[in-house]
């Protein structure tokens, strides 16, 4: 039976039952219910593995070690929702601890299967959140990476610590503005979008354009910025008109 299709005190009895299997196989230095949880065909379910264990991380230390092992283990599988699941569990380890668990990351922004990379992506963001200084500075190194593909899932994968302080990846993103791939190019648009129409952004957005130099680019940044006002115009803070008056009056 899936996740959802119990009732919620069913649901919660199984989280308690996942958190605690996961727990003992960690204290037993065993694998076979983590691995069974870690591979499971319901999404919830390998969620729920994966916050047991960044929940266990902090509230057993002692198991820290023991923790990261077998996650370096699981990360060797062939079952992609398995490598997959090991690096959303490392993404909440690296919200407070990052350079513990930057060596997962680093291993899954170039994993075959692009449910692990979309992990990677999923990760950067809550973790950039929350620890920003080193998430970031690992981030930039990969903006010029030769592959596109890398460029592109990082730009994407930062975006959520812009819409709380565009200032800080606003640097990082200028430093895509001639990349001549169009994925790359598309996601930097759409990220510009994305963080621009929340409280207070646009100000930063706009002034930070003003210093970019590929003037095509930014001009279709500026449309998409528009129209996601229009698009979400029952969470953004200014109206499209109110956006379109904004940056008439502010980008030269």
């Amino acid at each position: 039976m899936a996740f959802y299709d119990l009732t919620k005190p069913e649901r919660n009895q199984l989280v308690e039952k996942i958190n605690q299997d996961i727990e003992d196989d960690l204290k037993k230095s065993e694998a076979e219910k983590i691995t069974r949880y870690f591979s499971d065909d319901d999404t919830y379910i390998r969620k729920t593995g994966y916050l047991a264990i960044g929940k266990i991380f902090y509230a057993l230390p002692q198991l820290q070690i023991t923790i990261l092992s077998r996650l370096q283990q699981l990360m060797q599988s062939d079952d992609e929702l398995i490598r997959q699941t090991v690096v959303n569990a490392t993404g909440e380890i690296g919200k407070f601890h990052f350079d513990k668990i930057q060596q997962f990351m680093d291993t899954g922004l170039f994993d075959d299967h692009h449910r692990v990379r979309n992990a990677v992506i999923g990760s950067i963001k809550k973790m950039g959140e929350r620890n920003p200084i080193p998430v970031l500075a690992w981030a930039k190194t990969y903006l010029k990476h030769e592959d596109k593909e890398i460029r592109r899932e990082i730009c994407h994968g930062i975006e959520l610590r812009g819409r709380t302080h565009p200032q800080d990846i606003l640097p990082l993103l200028k430093t895509l503005e001639f990349d001549e791939t169009k994925r790359v190019s598309d996601t930097l648009i759409h990220v510009l979008g994305q963080i621009a129409y929340k409280r207070g952004c646009l100000k930063t957005v706009v002034a930070h354009l003003n210093t970019w130099k590929n003037k095509a680019l930014v001009e279709k940044a500026l449309y998409e910025i528009v129209d996601v006002h229009r698009r979400y115009k029952k969470f953004a803070i200014l109206t499209q008109q109110e956006a379109i008056d904004y940056i008439d009056a502010n980008y030269h």
